[in-house]
């Protein structure tokens, strides 16, 4: 069963503590039977919520959800921004198909509206 859980360590993820500089990395995986298949890396600012890598496995889904996760909690603390500050500008292909960003943008902006936008298709299936 696909579990998405926030680690309360960072041991494994030095590299991107490197890159989260005096920022507090956070790390959320995605695991399937205890074992990790994906993770989401970033961490909280007043104005905005900095994303510094994900593994999704190629599974467009899995990065939704890791994404998605992140959001949430982001518009929790009223953080109304999400950049995507990736070294592997592949990545950006799936954050575009799922319309997280678009063109050449690295900023997802007015977090709480695209997640309420979710609520809306919602209640239009109905």
């Amino acid at each position: 069963m696909l579990e998405i859980q926030e680690r309360f360590d960072t041991a494994g993820y030095e590299k991107l503590r490197e890159a989260a500089g005096s920022a507090v990395l956070h790390i959320t995986e995605a695991l399937d039977r205890e074992a990790v298949i994906g993770f989401i890396a970033y961490s909280y600012g007043t104005e905005k919520t900095v994303v510094y890598d994900y593994d999704d496995g190629g599974d467009l889904m899995l990065c939704d959800g890791l994404v998605r996760s992140v959001m949430l909690k982001s518009v929790l603390k009223g953080i109304k921004h999400m950049l995507f500050e990736l070294d592997d500008s592949s990545k950006f292909d799936a954050l575009k198909k799922l319309r997280f960003v678009s063109g050449d943008s690295r900023l997802c902006s007015d977090l709480d509206s695209f997640m309420n936008g979710c609520q809306s298709c919602k209640n239009k299936k109905e």
